[in-house]
């Protein structure tokens, strides 16, 4: 069974999802998770939540906080709120400082062409990243994002820009105007309709081991959203491996960084063969659960 290696860079600690997408990297046998980058504010405290995830799993995954600001914009998530239900889960307390960016350039540059990085947060990591190193798009098999919204109209109860892309509106530019092998987007167009009910989470998920300290998190995002979650993130990871969850389209995207009410829309141009850009554009969505649920509950 070949293996994918995967880098992934996440602002665990406020949506429950980044841990629901950790706890499937960890589960999938095809995974080679070789590091986590953190990011956005208390970026220490989410590579504690990542960390106790990880020794959940058994796993000694490198982990490194990275950027708590934005390049330019003011922080608009400064507090990783998950992290008061830590507790006693057993964790690393203490991370390599200021060396985020450079484990990401090191890694990839020790794997040239076979690693894919996946994004699943605000992107001031990999901006830097891509100013700090240009050639590092080229030394990437793949970019997966879960990131913008492409498809009007945009999703109900959701306005017409998107967390991710609009964090650090200016690394997301850095990002998109990179020229990567596969540069993959997964946007709100598709990753909300996978959605579920707090029930529901509670129920599938309560005798998975794994998911005992996600369990524990998860409580103060349904206290906050009593409806249940989304698997944005979740999602993205999977196409990683199961492409086929989606449908997809090429083209161009960018992002605006005019001031007003279009600051941080994601635009899209359709294309042929050739366009830098694939977006999302459907999702099996009962196929979706069952094969992360059989990820997850087979590990």
């Amino acid at each position: 069974m070949e293996k994918i290696k995967v880098l992934l860079d996440t602002d665990i600690g406020t949506d429950i999802d980044d841990a629901v997408c950790i706890a499937y990297l960890l589960s999938h046998p095809r995974c080679d998770l070789l590091g986590i980058t953190t990011v956005t504010g208390e970026a220490e405290k989410r590579a504690e939540l990542a960390s106790a995830l990880c020794m959940r799993a058994g796993r000694d995954v490198p982990i490194y906080p990275g950027a708590s600001t934005p390049i330019l914009l003011e922080q608009r998530q400064k507090v990783a709120q998950q992290a008061r239900a830590l507790g006693s889960w057993p964790r690393n307390t203490t991370f390599p400082r200021g060396e985020a960016v450079e484990f990401l350039r090191r890694t990839i540059r020790a794997n040239p062409g076979e690693v894919v990085l996946l994004t699943i947060a605000p992107l001031t990591n990999i901006g830097l990243l891509f100013s700090v190193d240009p050639e590092i798009p080229s030394l990437l098999k793949g970019l997966v994002m879960m990131c913008g919204r492409f498809l009007d109209p945009p999703p109900k109860g959701y306005g017409p820009v998107e967390w991710n892309a609009v964090g650090d509106a200016h690394a997301t530019k850095v990002v998109y105007d990179a020229r990567v092998r596969r540069h993959r987007s997964i946007g709100l167009d598709v990753t909300m309709q996978v959605s579920m009910s707090a029930e529901r989470f509670r129920k599938t998920f309560r005798d998975i081991p794994l998911f005992a300290p996600v369990l524990d998190w998860a409580e103060i995002w349904f206290s906050e959203r009593p409806e249940g979650t989304t698997f944005h993130d979740p999602l993205a990871a999977a196409t990683i491996f199961e492409p086929a969850l989606c449908t997809y389209r090429m083209g161009t995207a960018a992002i605006d960084l005019r001031e007003g009410n279009d600051f941080g829309l994601m635009h899209w141009n359709p294309g042929g063969p050739g366009s830098p850009h694939e977006i999302a554009d459907t999702v099996q969505v009962e196929k979706f659960f069952a094969h992360y649920v059989s990820v997850v509950g087979s590990a």
